[in-house]
């Protein structure tokens, strides 16, 4: 049986493989969780800006290179894999560091909207919601990386 996993741990899969295969079944929630916080903190309106930028690049950010990774194992483009296989537990390393990283300033900011009267007090307990969602879509999204990251990283040895 650990034989059989690691084996499985080895490979880099392609195509269909990936909805399959230990680490790489992560990446459609990863996408899914990763869009929502992007659509929640933009659909708020909070003071100061500072935080929510940075949390705006990166669930954008990670979005968009998890997609583009998605399409290249999808698509069989990994031909050198243990270059691939370094590369995507570094990704995935660096993801998770940087959603833990806009995590605590976003939950900050909403500990702290709380009892702010910046907006009308009906949007101010709309927008403290939506914001709620939004850590909590945060935390699980940092927290998909960082199950990746391991994995890829047992994969990494193991290869």
């Amino acid at each position: 049986m650990a034989a059989a996993t690691a084996q499985s741990m080895g490979n880099l899969p392609s195509g269909a493989g990936i909805c399959t295969s230990a680490p790489d079944m992560l990446f459609v929630p990863e996408l899914i969780f990763g869009g929502l916080v992007w659509i929640l903190v933009a659909s708020t309106h909070v003071r100061p800006e500072i935080p929510q930028g940075w949390v705006m690049f990166v669930s954008v950010f990670c979005f968009v290179m998890t997609f583009i990774w998605l399409i290249i194992f999808a698509c069989g483009g990994h031909k050198n894999k243990s270059g691939w296989v370094t590369a995507d537990f570094a990704y995935h390393l660096t993801a998770a560091f940087f959603y833990f990283g806009a995590s605590v300033p976003l939950a900050s900011v909403t500990i702290a909207m709380k009892n702010t009267t910046i907006v009308p007090q009906v949007d101010q307990f709309r927008y403290y919601q939506i914001d709620i969602a939004a850590v909590v879509f945060s935390y699980i999204t940092t927290l998909l990386y960082f199950v990746h990251c391991v994995l890829s990283a047992i994969r990494w040895k193991s290869f």
